[in-house]
């Protein structure tokens, strides 16, 4: 089917849309996400998504990673993160309601992997905004777009060398349960 002159078309050879939607419980200048959206780098999320247009929500709390199997659902409808405070993530057990309550949202968990910001430093998956969308491109197949993602942002190239072994396995894992099995021996055995 072919895309009339109105209509954006969204192909897999194009790069894939970063999407933010900023809830405002960080500290305004120290917020990743708010900088990413200054910086003109993500879109800011809209609250209705066209059918066939659903993002793949970054959810810490889904049971499945992403892979690369997400590929195609993520250029048809980006990456959606959402910028919250984890304290508050913690406290409340899942997003803010609307956030939630998304229809149709592709949820997906990053794969286990450290963090390198200044907040966060070394602690396993507590990413901050723009950690996550660069660990998501990289994973997503766009490895140089997630370096210069990074590249402008403290602890940025670190998370890339933090996290190397780990995400070149990742991004070769074609769907979530090669994902999962990486974690399991990159991890090593539980103790115990």
């Amino acid at each position: 089917m072919r895309s009339s002159r109105n209509t954006p078309s969204r192909s897999a050879e194009g790069p894939i849309r970063l999407l933010l939607w900023v809830v405002g419980e960080d500290h305004p200048k120290a917020c990743t996400g708010r900088k990413l959206l200054r910086r003109g780098l993500v879109e800011p999320s809209r609250r209705r998504v066209a059918p066939g247009r659903e993002p793949v929500l970054l959810d810490p709390h889904a049971p499945v990673p992403l892979s690369r199997a997400d590929r195609a659902h993520a250029h048809a409808g980006g990456v959606l993160g959402v910028d919250c405070s984890w304290n508050r993530l913690g406290e409340r057990g899942a997003y803010p309601e609307g956030v939630a309550d998304l229809p149709r949202a592709a949820r997906r968990r990053l794969p286990y992997l450290l963090a390198a910001n200044p907040q966060h430093y070394g602690r396993l998956g507590e990413l901050n905004t723009v950690e996550a969308f660069g660990a998501s491109l990289w994973i997503l197949g766009e490895p140089e777009r997630a370096r210069s993602l990074l590249a402008g942002f403290l602890g940025g190239a670190t998370l890339l060398e933090l996290n190397a072994e780990w995400l070149a396995r990742y991004a070769r894992c074609d769907g979530p349960e090669e994902v999962i099995a990486a974690e399991r021996e990159l991890l090593g055995p539980a103790d115990g």
